[in-house]
């Protein structure tokens, strides 16, 4: 056994072909999971598109301070429906995505530890696609209750109908929830007893890190959103009393149920980007990772104290006074971890070598909004501050830098950064940075203009508004646009690039870690044999051989 110099990992010359070039396999029940990988961020990007486009048709509707483009009723519909298609169908499936095809990879092993529950949880992203959508035309929908679908508004029935739109929303939500379940249970399996010989848990990259804290709060905290949709579904259809007030019903437990896991749920869509950003700067930066073990550290920390955080959502529920208190501490105890990684991503930057390419420039307009929206999200923690902010468009503006500004950023990153990877084909740096620039203008004349006009006093989910918010709506609106309009180069760079795209080596960007150790595509099975791993992975730890290998003759001169 010889061991291969650290400046070479990631040029090796592969003894097995790439992944058959078939593009049927995408549509079949596969468990390969770089194929499930791939099944889950396309179909999550098709339905970010259809929730892109009622987003734009709000903000279309919100240019004018009147009610002029469509019914107040269809608006709030598709209020209710961009938000579901956005956190449903998009942003927990594309992370997922992400993470199938990345973690076997990144930890030596040949596939996922239930390669069948795999695509059984990936063929119910598609049923639950067209029931949400099914539920904005069937009459009785989730018009009125929003995305969390609060009762007693959810449990009216205006059409007197079994099965309307409330129910097959909940329906979606409940088969979402069973789906993510199922994923959570595969990846802390694959990650926890399929790791390679010698990885050790701190020999772990950052993302497989913070794969595995995201998919613990999946598991702790997504049966109780499952749990209280199913239960608010046998109030509307069997007639129970759970959270129905005329039959002695707590509505007020529904969202403990709700928000017990749906604050977490910011902390399982993020943690995967923060994993993302950690593996992106020290490559562009050709830097080490400043304090691996903390930032690693730092992501169950992270999981640990979000599990008590719900409550700060429900200040203006008729929260007692030392509730309040207690979870205003607790959740602003969630920005010390996080401050932790801020802190080590500036660290690795500072006094790098830096190279501009499009996932550098992602992961640092990601960096940028994400500390942006710390600094509210800390405000919003804060009761006085939260109270009087309450359902006006300063927590949509804070939301919107979180999951857009800071998640959609990193998810963008991590697709041109393992782009090569995944098709064995580059994509047009010419277009990327197009992209990247729509994206950021777009982002920050997009929201940012909605924290002074919550600030004011705008609610949210109003077709109409008065006319002193207009200019900050306008602004908005336009941001809207440039947001819809900057997929286009995205679209057009992906498709063009895997179908014509210059050829890519193995390693491009001279990164360090074992996924870079195999052809673009990887073969079927990832790994002729499974490598020994002796080393921290480089950019964490010192200058020292990663792996033993018995093809070290196979090598090829670093670039």
């Amino acid at each position: 056994m010889t061991n291969i110099p650290i400046e070479s990992i990631g040029v090796v010359a592969q003894p097995r072909p790439g992944a058959p070039d078939n593009w049927r396999r995408f549509f079949s029940f596969s468990t390969d999971h770089k194929v499930i990988g791939i099944q889950y961020i396309v179909t999550s990007f098709i339905f970010f598109l259809i929730g892109g486009l009622f987003a734009m048709i709000m903000r279309g509707e919100l240019i004018t301070p009147d009610a002029d483009l469509i019914d107040r009723t269809i608006y709030n519909a598709l209020f209710t429906m961009h938000g579901s298609v956005m956190l449903f169908l998009w942003t927990f499936p594309v992370l997922v995505g992400l993470g199938n095809y990345l973690v076997p990879l990144m930890i030596g092993a040949r596939d996922m530890a239930f390669p069948r529950l795999n695509a059984a949880a990936f063929w119910m992203v598609p049923v639950v696609g067209i029931l949400m959508l099914s539920s904005f035309l069937v009459p009785g929908g989730p018009s009125q209750s929003g995305w969390w679908a609060y009762p007693p508004v959810s449990l009216q029935n205006p059409t007197g109908n079994l099965i309307n739109g409330q129910v097959l929303w909940l329906l979606a939500v409940a088969i979402s929830g069973v789906s993510s379940i199922m994923g959570a249970v595969n990846f802390v399996t694959t990650i926890a007893k399929m790791r390679a010989p010698g990885m050790t848990l701190f020999r772990m990259p950052v993302f497989v890190w913070t794969v595995l804290a995201a998919q613990l709060i999946q598991l702790y905290g997504l049966p109780a959103l499952t749990a209280g949709a199913v239960m608010l579904l046998f109030d509307i259809t069997l007639g129970t009393s759970f959270f129905n007030p005329d039959k002695g019903g707590n509505p007020v437990l529904y969202q403990h149920f709700f928000w017990f896991y749906s604050h977490p749920a910011v902390y399982v869509m993020v943690l995967p980007v923060f994993g993302i950003f950690s593996e992106i700067f020290p490559v562009y930066a050709r830097k080490p990772l400043f304090g691996y073990r903390v930032v690693s550290v730092s992501a169950i920390v992270i999981t640990i104290v979000s599990g008590v955080v719900w409550v700060h959502h429900m200040y203006a529920s008729g929260t007692p006074g030392w509730m309040r208190m207690l979870f205003m501490f607790t959740t602003m105890c969630v920005a010390v971890p996080t401050g932790v990684k801020v802190f080590a991503w500036v660290a690795t930057i500072w006094g790098g070598k830096l190279r501009l390419d499009t996932p550098m420039l992602f992961a640092l307009g990601g960096l940028i909004n994400f500390v942006f929206s710390g600094i509210t999200g800390v405000m919003l923690a804060s009761v006085p501050v939260d109270i009087h902010v309450n359902n006006t468009y300063f927590v949509v503006g804070h939301f919107h830098y979180v999951i857009y500004g800071a998640i959609v950023f990193g998810i963008y990153a991590a697709i041109y950064h393992w782009f090569p990877k995944m098709t064995g084909r580059m994509y047009y740096e010419g277009l990327g940075k197009l992209h990247f620039w729509l994206t950021f203008i777009g982002t920050q004349l997009n929201f940012l203009p909605m924290h002074p006009a919550g600030l004011m006093g705008m609610p949210r989910r109003v077709a109409s508004y008065d006319p002193e918010f207009a200019f900050w709506n306008v602004l908005a609106s336009l941001g809207g646009f440039l947001l819809g309009m900057s997929t286009l180069p995205f679209i057009l760079n992906m498709v063009s690039s895997w179908i014509q795209g210059k050829p890519a080596p193995a390693n491009p960007w001279r990164a360090i870690g074992l996924e870079w150790l195999v052809s673009s595509p990887p073969p079927v099975e990832n790994f002729e044999e499974i490598p020994v791993v002796i080393a921290e992975p480089y950019g964490y730890g010192k200058n020292e051989p990663l792996i033993e290998t018995k093809h070290s003759e196979e090598l090829a001169e670093p670039a």
